[in-house]
């Protein structure tokens, strides 16, 4: 491994074998590639392509659907991290039915989101739980506090999401994954290193120049070799048994469940749902949401590009009738999204 971060940038940028096809799951590593302007070093046979790893992004329209009604016909006070009010529903965003007198707060953590309904105890409080393995115990926590506290104006709107089943679906995409460091540091490298034995290859990386550099040299020199493997390249966070404590959290207040998402689909076993014994606090339960099923802009390619099948350069709405101002798809609204990622880091944008 030394001598792989010794001569990263010499061995990614004199790579000349077959095309190799790397899918930055992370939208963080998406945007820290860009930004640190790792994308021009790398030849013509290497491709890197964006995945579902952004948890605002893979979000489906149903959801913010959901949100809304709790927000118009409920008259719930609904607490959000901050992108998720600009994501497209079906006919609105929850920036559009705060237009509409709708009660819609940006909130730093669940934490805040409880305190909001401890302090006003008229409200009727749902923050929305959105994000992966990195953001669920959290999640988790505000639950038990709000239990804890006895508050009964406090649920959560469940979108959380295991990656290990997306990996799966994903398998045929690219030739090699940069897993997100953050969900390994939570969820451990079992998963990973299972995937291998369905030909699935790839490496944990960080978030610096030289963890990213390091990492995609490893994907280049382990590629050679002719078979899949898995490395931790980020071994100074992430250790193989995870982080158990926040594992038993999240077991003790949440299960698994099928669930939707965007550009991928329904994928078995691969949300997180409130267990029985906090139905109190599931806002879908408690509000009885009805069924909705969301319908994204046709347009929007968005989808498409979660998948890997095309680039957000691809979309005809991109940087034209799409841009961060006035966003059609839920890629372009988060800080993690990959066509935002493009529309800030990428090359020029013809707007005309």
């Amino acid at each position: 491994m030394s001598d792989v971060i010794k001569n990263a940038r010499e061995i990614i940028q004199s790579y000349d074998g077959p095309k190799l096809r790397i899918m930055e799951v992370c939208g963080t590593h998406t945007h820290e590639i860009f930004k640190m302007g790792i994308r021009n070093l790398l030849p013509e046979n290497i491709d890197l392509i964006s995945g579902p790893g952004c948890p605002v992004c893979v979000t489906p329209v149903g959801f913010i659907d959901e949100a809304i009604y709790l927000a118009l016909e409920k008259g719930c006070v609904i607490t959000t991290f901050g992108d998720l009010i600009k994501v497209p529903g079906t006919k609105s965003s929850l920036a559009g039915a705060r237009s509409e007198g709708a009660d819609v707060r940006p909130v730093y953590s669940p934490d805040d989101a409880v305190e909001l309904a401890k302090e006003n105890p008229d409200m009727q409080v749902v923050f929305l739980a959105v994000g992966f393995e990195t953001t669920t115990p959290s999640a988790c926590l505000a639950v038990k506090k709000a239990q804890r506290l006895g508050l009964s104006n406090f649920s959560i709107l469940t979108a959380n999401k295991t990656m290990p089943s997306a990996y799966k679906k994903l398998a045929g995409s690219a030739d090699a994954f940069l897993f997100p460091g953050h969900v390994n540091a939570i969820a451990g490298n079992s998963v990973c290193k299972e995937l291998t034995s369905l030909g699935v290859s790839g490496v944990v990386a960080g978030f610096t120049a030289n963890e990213l550099m390091t990492a995609l040299a490893v994907i280049i020199e382990e590629s050679k070799k002719g078979k899949p493997f898995f490395v931790n390249c980020y071994p100074r966070v992430v250790k193989d048994e995870g982080n158990p404590a926040a594992q038993k959290l999240v077991e003790s207040v949440m299960e698994s469940c099928d669930t939707e998402w965007r550009g991928l689909g329904m994928i078995e076993k691969s949300g997180m749902k409130l267990r029985d014994e906090y139905a109190d606090f599931d806002a879908r339960k408690k509000y009885s949401v009805p069924d909705i099923q969301g319908k994204p802009n046709p347009a929007c390619r968005c989808g498409e590009v979660l998948q890997g099948n095309c680039k957000p350069t691809d979309c005809p709405l991109f940087g034209k009738v799409c841009d961060p101002i006035h966003p059609v798809g839920a890629c372009m609204v988060s800080d993690e999204g990959a066509c935002a990622a493009y529309y800030h880091y990428g090359p020029s944008i013809n707007l005309n």
